[in-house]
């Protein structure tokens, strides 16, 4: 088939699906190959250790399929309300996960275009990826001509900023290449690294994820670090700190996607709500949402830190309980948190546990809550 024919049916097919980008570019080493492999040797990664894993299958699409000779580069926009300011007691969720696990949403979108693409090309092989897959998305996005790599390591698009959600249809046929955006056009703005809360951007166009607020409380598997607990302050899963200065965010439009639009209780979140939640009933909330990602007991850890940093009365019952959770990352997280709340009345819950438990890490932030409070010593 030619190229031009094939690649202006699927960008067609893309737009009635519901992306309002789409851009084709070749199959090849992408361009930041070795800035990432910079990345990964410098341990910006932090515990990410897939990305080292497969460091070698980044550097060429063909790891990815094999054969493929071209990409079709896509993005939806997920700018859907605006965030609401909490109140006391309550966090923030990141914008990406308001809604129905975007995963979700756009693979769907993925297996209809590749099937139109199969219809016309029986002969060609054609994968669908929304990073899970090793492809540097961002850098094969600017090749495509969708935007450009900004200063806080995301993908501009002129007319729809940041928010985006990316997504790659990769083919073993030729396509009709688009330009690459000439240049990147963030100028001398350093608005995004001097919101981010933790200092995570520690250069233009370099994020160290160790400090990165949404691999905290995505990412993360285990505790979260004592002196970087602060600064999260209300946000519970994920940060959109350097989105919201992003000039670029401005003028975004508003997605048409229902499915991105946020949930009853997403904006904001009850960190309360959610200590309450045992295994069942957090798989029965957030099984099609991105928060299952970080498991229950990586969500009750970012809420008992977000009522750690906002000190809610009413939520201490609850921390005071999640003492007992099964899980020891709920438990030290729950006692980091009464250490900081100024209730009398959590002496008695720090010190029954305390006799109770086994964990090494968990009795470290019973015994420094019991100091924080100045009860050691009385």
């Amino acid at each position: 088939m030619v190229p031009k024919f094939l690649t202006q049916s699927l960008k067609e097919e893309a737009a009635r699906l519901g992306f309002e980008l789409a851009g084709a570019c070749p199959a090849v080493p992408p361009p930041g190959i070795e800035r990432f492999s910079q990345w990964l040797a410098a341990g910006y990664a932090g515990r990410m250790g897939y990305l080292a894993d497969r460091a070698e299958a980044y550097r060429h699409p063909a790891r990815v399929l094999a054969g493929a000779q071209s990409i079709l580069m896509l993005g939806t926009s997920y700018r859907s309300a605006e965030p609401a300011q909490p109140g006391p007691g309550q966090g923030r969720v990141s914008r990406c996960a308001w809604g129905t696990d975007y995963h979700d949403v756009v693979r769907q979108r993925l297996h209809r275009l590749a099937d139109l693409h199969r219809r016309l090309t029986p002969q060609a092989a054609v994968r669908g990826v929304v990073d899970t897959a090793p492809l540097l998305e961002r850098d094969f996005a600017q090749l495509a001509g969708l935007g450009w790599i900004g200063k806080n390591t995301l993908l501009v698009n002129p007319n729809l900023g940041s928010w985006l959600f990316l997504a790659a249809l990769l083919t073993t046929e030729p396509l009709d290449y688009d330009e690459p955006l000439s240049g990147e056009q963030c100028g001398t703005c350093r608005a995004c690294l001097e919101a981010c809360p933790t200092g995570a951007l520690v250069a233009p166009y370099r994020l160290d994820a160790r400090k990165c607020i949404s691999y905290l409380t995505i990412e993360l598997s285990g505790p979260i670090a004592r002196e970087l607990r602060p600064a999260l302050g209300d946000r519970l899963f994920g940060c959109d700190a350097c989105q919201e200065v992003c000039p670029w965010n401005r003028q975004a439009p508003v997605s048409g996607e229902a499915a991105f639009s946020p949930r009853a209780g997403m904006n904001p979140v009850e960190p309360s709500d959610l200590l309450a939640l045992d295994d069942p009933s957090f798989r029965q909330r957030f099984r099609d949402t991105s928060l299952w990602r970080a498991k229950r007991r990586g969500v009750l850890r970012n809420a008992a830190i977000v009522l750690g940093n906002r000190p809610h009365p009413p939520a201490v019952p609850l921390l005071a309980r999640g003492l007992n959770d099964p899980e020891p990352l709920i438990r030290g997280a729950c006692a980091w948190a009464l250490g900081r709340c100024g209730d009398p009345s959590i002496e008695s819950h720090l010190r029954q546990r305390l006799t109770a438990e086994t964990d090494g890490e968990v009795r470290e932030e019973i015994e420094i809550a019991l100091a924080t409070e100045g009860i050691e010593g009385r």
